[in-house]
């Protein structure tokens, strides 16, 4: 008798209202996440909704719809991007870099529609997001297409990536008008969106310390990062960068009927996408100069890099009648800041020790303003960039604010040296507890080997107490130091045994304040695995390692219990982070840590991992083309908890290839080294999914 098989089953009335429910809900959340930054409910309570929804639709695939909040990350690496046409040119604009430039732009625009020069003309004035321009393009208020602006006509298909940033909504779902009418901006049946992506400082120096930590070059700026990330061919590299995204205005539309450029930014948030809150309406371009001058002093306040202001007129009928020259639309134009970089002389290179240890060379040079912020210290990243560079002390250096933020060495003016100059030699010991120094072989960042160095001690709790790690409310890096100093701290198990008087002793500490810190270390005793993996701030181990190790193990006993060569097995862990995460534990001061942990009574929910069965044990699985019941990720999940190893890579040590529909490169080289390979179906037949 033929067996039905689930996956072609009709889902039960209840369950597909009940997948409709958890989509609308999960998608009102991520509003209130993503753009209002205005979270109504915790992270474990959103995880929690977004478990159910991936739990129904994992049991009945033909529920998945594009626009589920589930298919944000997920798609199959790519080879190559494909070109997408815009239905309209996404043009460049003109600049001006001074007043007077930005006023012969108001006059033009005057003399050209007839109006007198004394009048004032109606602008918007925007920040200037410096980050990467790209089309958002929704059909029935389903975003089906997302690609970069290329040349202005045609650009790189970059769905999946754009699909991983949470601020871009998956379906056009308006916010309703007054008690609760339909919203006064319709949803287009066609609309080309466009938007500037962008990274926050904090994520780009989070991303470019990754980095250094794995000996890779490090991003200029947060504009040449973000435009790296949307161009991942592995949607899931994108998606662990945390990108953002400003939309600006739209470009193609089918029934759109606007009569102002600020009214399109107001349907543009009526829709819930997220445009930049620092927008005016000017009467006249006197008030588009007091906000580019305004701006030009608050930018620093931002928490992401802005270039300049756009400035743009704000009646439709006046743009059509404007129209465009060459490239650029003579309605608009950008009034750009002026370039952040200045010349100084290195006084001293001075050794920094971070959270895993890695030391980090310094530049303190002569004050000098770069954009209106004096800088007097550069991050020079590692002695091999210092060699590259040829970098002295006594040099006259060009240097650059990277992001605005963070403060670079560009180059040398090497025809400004005088002889004095002196070499730079990084420390055989650590400059902050004397402890040995080392340097792994094919690494270019050197370490102190003491876990219990004190500098390291600092950062270490300040990540273990932070939102992605053990996510402790209002223990930021000020109180941390604050509790190191008073001695109340040495290492991250001595914050579970803190008392609320412990606290009202400390500096701008009152009893309200207290309490509720102790309140927000009690809530934090109960935790997942995977985050407190991640917190424990292992070398190597970031939050999708943590998340791995957790799903595999199932226990923190077992990941301590492991062996270096079991360990290596674990997909997306490999022999060197393997040694690492040995090497930690066997550390007579973490176990200690840990043991004060457990006492304190913090806990991990339990996670389940499934016996291992002989017909996937030690086996290698391949995945290659598309799946039809479920995600590669999920596949390869499934593997894992059966007991084998999913590899991205076809080698003669691979067991089984699973060639999904459109099978590339790996089929063909599964075949020729004579691996065995298997259909989708018969990999089901092997798990038991009939």
């Amino acid at each position: 008798m033929e067996q039905t098989n689930l996956f072609d089953q009709e889902p039960p009335r209840e369950v597909k209202e009940r997948a409709e429910v958890l989509r609308s809900e999960i998608n009102k959340h991520n509003y209130y996440y993503y753009i209002l930054d205005a979270p109504i409910i915790s992270d474990a309570e959103y995880d929690k909704l977004l478990r159910e929804l991936q739990d129904i639709e994992a049991r009945y695939p033909s529920l998945i719809t594009p626009d589920s909040p589930t298919q944000r990350v997920g798609a199959a690496p790519q080879t190559a991007f494909q070109t997408h046409e815009h239905r309209q040119p996404m043009l460049s604009l003109a600049n001006a870099f001074s007043e007077d430039e930005l006023r012969g732009f108001d006059a033009r625009v005057k003399r050209m529609l007839g109006i007198d020069n004394g009048e004032n003309l109606e602008y918007v004035a925007e920040l200037k997001i410096d980050g990467l321009a790209v089309s958002l393009t929704y059909e029935n208020g389903i975003f089906i297409v997302g690609a970069t602006r290329g040349d202005g006509y045609r650009g790189e298909n970059i769905t999946a990536n754009l699909r991983t940033i949470g601020s871009i909504p998956l379906n056009i779902n308006p916010i309703p008008g007054e008690e609760g009418t339909a919203s006064i901006y319709p949803v287009p049946r066609f609309a080309e969106i466009r938007g500037e992506v962008f990274l926050l400082h904090e994520e780009f120096q989070r991303i470019n310390e990754e980095r250094t930590e794995r000996g890779e070059p490090t991003f200029a700026n947060p504009r040449n990062a973000a435009a790296g990330s949307v161009r991942q061919l592995d949607p899931k590299v994108t998606a662990r960068r945390k990108l953002d995204i400003f939309c600006y205005g739209i470009g193609y539309v089918e029934n759109g009927g606007w009569k102002t450029h600020y009214e399109i930014l107001s349907a543009l948030m009526s829709w819930r996408f997220k445009v930049n809150p620092n927008i005016r309406l000017c009467n006249g371009i006197d008030e588009v100069w007091d906000f580019c001058q305004e701006w030009h002093d608050k930018r620093e306040t931002l928490g992401y890099d802005i270039d300049g202001v756009v400035v743009k007129v704000n009646s439709i009928d006046y743009q059509e009648r404007l129209g465009y020259v060459a490239r650029s639309p003579r309605w608009a134009i950008a009034f750009k800041y002026p370039a952040r970089q200045a010349t100084t002389v290195v006084r001293d290179i001075i050794v920094q020790v971070g959270r895993t240890g890695a030391l980090t060379p310094v530049a303190y040079m002569d004050p000098v303003e770069v954009g209106g912020v004096k800088v007097m210290r550069a991050t020079l990243h590692n002695e091999d960039e210092i060699r590259r560079k040829g970098i002295k002390i006594g040099d006259t250096v060009v240097i650059q604010r990277a992001g605005d933020v963070i403060p670079e060495v560009v180059e040398v003016v090497t025809e400004k040296r005088d002889g004095d100059e002196i070499e730079f030699e990084m420390p055989k010991f650590c400059p902050v507890c004397g402890g040995d120094v080392e340097k792994p072989e094919g690494e270019a960042v050197a370490r102190c080997i003491n876990i219990a160095c004190p500098a390291q001690l600092r950062e270490n709790i300040r990540h273990f107490a932070s939102r992605e790690a053990m996510n402790i409310e209002g223990m930021g890096p000020s109180l941390v130091d604050r509790l190191i100093d008073a001695n109340l701290i040495r290492d991250p198990g001595d914050i579970y045994y803190l008392k609320q008087e412990d606290l009202e002793g400390i500096e701008r500490m009152g009893e309200k304040s207290a309490a509720n810190i102790i309140a927000a270390i009690e809530r934090s005793k109960n935790t997942t695995l995977a985050r407190f993996i991640y917190a424990l701030g292992i070398r190597h181990v970031g939050e999708r390692t943590a998340q791995v190790l957790a799903k595999h193990f199932g226990s923190l006993e077992r990941i301590q219990q492991a062996s270096v060569e079991e360990l290596a097995q674990v997909p997306d862990v490999g022999p060197v982070v393997a040694q690492s995460i040995a090497r930690f534990f066997a550390e007579e001061h973490v176990k200690n840590v840990l043991k004060k942990l457990r006492e304190a009574g913090v806990r991990t929910e339990p996670v389940t991992v499934q016996k291992e069965r002989t017909e996937f044990s030690g086996k290698t699985f391949v995945f290659t083309g598309g799946l039809e019941t479920m995600t590669r990720d999920e596949a390869e999940e499934l593997v894992v908890k059966l007991g084998g190893k999913a590899s991205s890579s076809v080698s003669k040590s691979t067991d089984y290839v699973v060639a999904g529909e459109k099978a590339g490169s790996k089929l063909e080289k599964a075949r020729n080294l004579g691996v065995t390979v298997i259909s989708e179906q018969e990999f089901l037949d092997m798990v038991g999914q009939k």
